[in-house]
């Protein structure tokens, strides 16, 4: 597919189309702000005509001998229209400004409301492609340059031309000879303002991928700030941000250098028009085609030609610097997640029964080059506890993802209930199920906000209740401030075992049909994972667990054990039955409890 291809799939509207469609209410304020920056710009002829005027009028005067005195209304007449009219620009300038700002002040709320609602609702598969910090960078950084665009870059745009346009128009009508011989020069300005953009364009686009991945190194940092502690590299990463950094500046004063490259050849040119009209226009007077008033009108409106195409090169530099970062912002607004409901998804409000079906599975993440999953197949009846146990990499994960659609299997069905997964609306879906990781993250909220997340209307009797399921209320009576102790950033201040027992009362608190623990105890001690297992065989409402574990003691109490090996169920029943028929789960149960199973059967029961 060509790039133009991808381009008329990422963006199906343009830049400024793009732009129109999010200034819906303000559109026609909008409209009224660029009339308003004609009519201020069309504004500025009305002290050099009127100056002109002046100037004829004394002259004439001394040529015909009458005094100021006899034309006293004809001069206050144009010192008024002088005043007024630039009073009355004064106050459409203002208000033109004030009605650009509101207008993009508008469309940056909607269209960052827009974005967040956008990565909300995308898919695993886009948050695996897009880094935290590019992502900031779009709804900041970008979104600016956006809202820079609006308030600045077309207003400027339109004042530019509206003011070139009308001085050329005047000058023409009062002396279209000498209008030529200034005018002649400007196409020039345009050559260098397009090469210009050709130049200037891939190091915009170059310079937001640098400021992108600044921002992503210290987000990174900041997020890992107890590993970089840990292991003392203090040093190490203030000195990879300083390279980010000065990797930035660097692309940042190239950019700029390169307008600059080129603004000796605009300024020059611009200057020249002085000196054309100096020595044209000196010529004409001298032989009686131009009165003084008129050259008195064109030297006082010369600015009004030089001056746009002075500020051209600024504008391109800021039109570029709102593409590079437009195409960033749209490439997220125009996005679509893969995993969404069916035209014709099946609603299911009420709970689940909770029975699981794996119908020959097999998984394949885009970017790998390997299967996950292989012809997987297994069923969990309602209420049911299976354990997934295996060695790292062989799937586990994966498994547990497709249930509630985080990924789709590459080929066979996932059903719960009997029904495939992907008919179910995805919200009826997952608020049935109950999720708890081992790598948690937890709100800086307090910890019944954190325990309450999944139902806005859980009571402080229930957030307890939920508490001692997850054997957290002993340690969370302990806090300075109880349940309404404000956890840190990402749970920074609580341990592991803290965390995680805080992360399964809060999938316990949906109360859902199907509870899904991904090495939820690992960080627990045995004590507290014994209670959490036998609180899990108690709950007051029916629930079919899956649980991955890589102890024993976990997954001796499931109804079935799944043993996975290279994304294949290698052994498949209960915690005695797998001991008997011996194998991988025999010598894991060997392993952890150090003697042969033989050797144990004598003296202790494995099954208790």
């Amino acid at each position: 597919m060509s790039n133009k291809a991808d381009r008329s799939i990422l963006f199906p509207k343009s830049r400024f189309a793009w732009l129109w469609e999010n200034m819906a209410g303000k559109r026609g304020l909008f409209v009224a702000a660029l009339i308003g920056t004609v009519v201020y710009n069309i504004l500025q002829l009305v002290v050099p005509f009127f100056s002109g005027k002046l100037v004829d009028l004394f002259l004439s005067l001394n040529e015909s001998g009458e005094t100021l005195s006899e034309n006293a209304h004809t001069f206050y007449f144009f010192i008024g229209m002088m005043v007024g009219l630039t009073l009355f620009r004064v106050i459409v300038v203002y208000l033109t400004c004030m009605a650009f700002e509101h207008v993009s002040q508008s469309a940056l709320f909607k269209i960052r409301n827009f974005l967040y609602d956008k990565i909300q609702r995308q898919d695993m598969k886009f948050y695996s492609t897009y880094r935290t910090g590019d992502l900031m960078t779009r709804v900041t950084g970008d979104l600016d340059a956006v809202r820079h665009n609006i308030a600045w870059v077309i207003r400027s745009i339109v004042e530019s031309f509206t003011l070139f346009g009308a001085a050329a128009v005047y000058f023409l009508v009062m002396d279209w000879k000498l209008a030529l011989a200034i005018l002649v020069i400007s196409p020039l300005i345009f050559v260098i303002i397009f090469r210009f953009r050709k130049t200037v364009a891939p190091k915009h686009a170059l310079l937001r991928e640098k400021l992108a991945g600044m921002n992503t190194y210290a987000q990174e940092n900041i997020s890992g700030n107890r590993v970089v502690k840990a292991f003392a590299r203090e040093d190490y990463e203030i000195a990879k941000f300083d390279g980010a950094n000065n990797d930035y500046a660097q692309t940042n004063i190239n950019t700029q250098y390169t307008w600059l490259k080129f603004y000796p050849y605009v300024e020059s040119i611009a200057n020249l028009m002085p000196i054309v009209l100096l020595v044209i226009g000196g010529v004409f007077i001298i032989n009686g085609d131009l009165s003084m008033g008129e050259y008195v009108s064109f030297s006082g409106l010369i600015w009004a030609i030089a001056n746009p195409m002075r500020q051209m090169g600024n504008i391109m530099n800021e039109f570029q610097r709102f593409n590079a970062a437009s195409a960033k912002v749209m490439e997220i607004y125009y996005s679509e997640p893969e995993i969404v409901d069916a035209p014709d998804a099946i609603s299911h409000p009420g709970r689940f029964d909770g029975s699981i079906e794996f119908d020959h599975v097999s998984f394949q993440y885009e970017d790998g080059n390997l299967p996950v999953l292989k012809d997987v197949s297994f069923k969990a009846r309602p209420g049911e506890t299976i354990a997934i146990i295996g060695e790292t990499g062989c799937g586990k994960t994966s498994l547990i993802q497709m249930i509630p659609r985080f990924y789709e299997p590459t080929s066979g069905h996932v059903l719960v209930d009997g029904v495939d997964v992907s008919r179910y609306k995805l919200e009826d879906l997952r608020k049935n199920i109950g999720l708890a990781t081992q790598d948690v993250l937890l709100y800086s909220d307090t910890i019944e906000g954190n325990i309450a997340y999944g139902v806005s209307h859980l009571t402080a009797q229930e957030v307890v209740k939920f508490a001692r399921y997850s054997a957290a209320e002993e340690f969370i009576l302990k806090m300075p401030e109880g349940y309404d102790t404000i956890v840190g950033e990402r749970g920074v201040g609580l341990s592991g075992g803290q965390k995680q027992r805080i992360s399964l009362a809060r999938a316990l608190a949906i109360e859902p049909s199907i509870l899904i623990l991904d090495d939820t105890t690992s960080a627990v001690d045995m004590e507290t994972e014994k209670h959490i297992q036998h609180s899990l065989r108690d709950l007051d409402f029916k629930c079919t667990k899956i649980i991955i574990a890589q102890r024993i003691s976990t997954t001796k109490f499931a109804d079935k054990i799944l043993v996975l090996k290279d994304g294949r169920i290698i052994e498949e029943g209960s915690h005695e039955e797998l001991v008997a028929k011996g194998g991988y789960y025999r010598d894991l149960v060997e392993l952890q409890l150090g003697e042969s199973v033989e050797a144990l059967k004598g003296s202790v029961n494995i099954a208790d």
